[in-house]
């Protein structure tokens, strides 16, 4: 049986560099990061005069907007995290894939193999989602293949002999569930005997994009306060790490009952309930966290950062994080009684299907 395998294909505006690439997302395993691997074909002038030709893995972070750029000020920064010759080739051993061996056998001598190496604590490829009307580059974490004839790896290159590929740095979750959150919180009141407690339980730690989060309830009411209506929601969390004070969060999915209040004193009420945290009913916010994009491909909320330790964390970089938050509404003396527990969003490992590329045409051009 033979299937073709989708190649991702991008040419220089000169023609003279063609990129060819199996894939656009590379998983970050927290201890290492796939090799960033691809094909180039060089144009017969460039090869008969010895044309260097150089690939590069650029990370591009944005921590400020384009239109707030005055005076000089850049919120940009470009940094090369991996650099290599492919024309005229290295005496450098590179243990190619299937891919580049088969595509190398189908695209012909002027065909060059390059492999591009990406640290683990290089950030997750993430975007801040930008307002409907805002045309500007968006700020986060992007990566590019770029490929371009030079003098030498840091010379200027030029657009026309220059050709760039968006990739992203993924991960996926973990194939076992962790501890499953539970916490207990109480209140006691100034001149009033008893306290209020509160104990919430998620159904499992790990959850996958789309999943029904079920968050069970028990509320003991020990006070002479009544609770009045009962409150949860689905925080994202966002550190962008560069910045001291660069954390925020963002409720991206909530919901409210009075069902079973007001709880009187002396009295309790167990309940589960429901939310399903989605980048379609947030669409259009600013500064929720989204997954880097890619052309011709759909994004969801960013995932759980998942790091080695916490002391990992790139200084170009945004970690993300999710958590359940509960309220007990007390109305306006009594204030309100909060639960939190941390939970894991993410995609599951995709699994492996079968791939020939004995026929390596289905082609795509960016």
């Amino acid at each position: 049986m033979v299937v073709n395998f989708k190649v991702f294909k991008k040419c220089s505006p000169n023609n003279r560099l063609t990129l060819y690439m199996a894939k656009r997302e590379f998983v970050d395993s927290v201890s290492a990061v796939e090799p960033i691997d691809g094909i180039v074909v060089l144009d017969d002038e460039y090869v008969k005069y010895n044309r260097k030709v150089y690939a590069q893995l650029i990370c591009n972070f944005r921590y400020g907007r384009e239109e707030d750029e005055v005076m000089g000020l850049n919120f940009q920064k470009e940094l090369t995290l991996d650099s290599v010759q492919i024309h005229p080739q290295q005496k450098v051993d590179i243990n190619l894939t299937k891919t580049q061996d088969r595509l190398l056998k189908k695209l012909g001598q002027n065909a060059f193999p390059f492999i591009l190496k990406m640290s683990p604590n290089c950030p997750a490829s993430i975007t801040l989602q930008q307002k409907a009307d805002d045309t500007s580059e968006p700020c986060g974490v992007q990566y590019y293949v770029k490929i371009f004839a030079g003098d030498n790896e840091v010379d200027r290159s030029h657009k026309r002999s220059t050709v760039s590929l968006a990739i992203r740095k993924v991960q996926y979750a973990p194939t076992k569930q962790g501890i499953q959150p539970c916490t207990v919180v109480r209140k006691d009141f100034l001149l009033s005997p008893g306290e209020l407690e509160l104990e919430v339980t998620l159904d499992k730690q790990l959850y996958h994009h789309g999943e029904k989060i079920a968050i069970n309830l028990c509320v003991r009411n020990n006070s002479n306060k009544v609770v009045k209506k009962i409150k949860v929601m689905v925080q994202q969390g966002v550190d962008v790490v560069l910045f001291q004070n660069g954390q925020f969060r963002n409720t991206i999915a909530s919901s409210e009952t009075t069902e079973g209040c007001p709880i009187q004193p002396g009295s309790s009420v167990q309940k589960v309930m429901y939310l399903v945290p989605t980048l379609i009913s947030n669409q259009n916010r600013f500064g929720i966290a989204v997954e880097g994009q890619i052309k011709k491909r759909e994004t969801y909320l960013a995932s759980t950062t998942l790091l080695s330790s916490p002391e990992n964390r790139d200084a170009f970089g945004i970690v993300v994080s999710y958590a359940v938050k509960v309220k007990l509404l007390l109305g306006a003396l009594g204030g309100e009684l909060c639960a939190e527990l941390p939970f894991i969003l993410m995609h599951p490992k995709p699994v492996k299907g079968i791939k020939n590329i004995e026929d390596a045409d289905g082609m795509e051009d960016e």
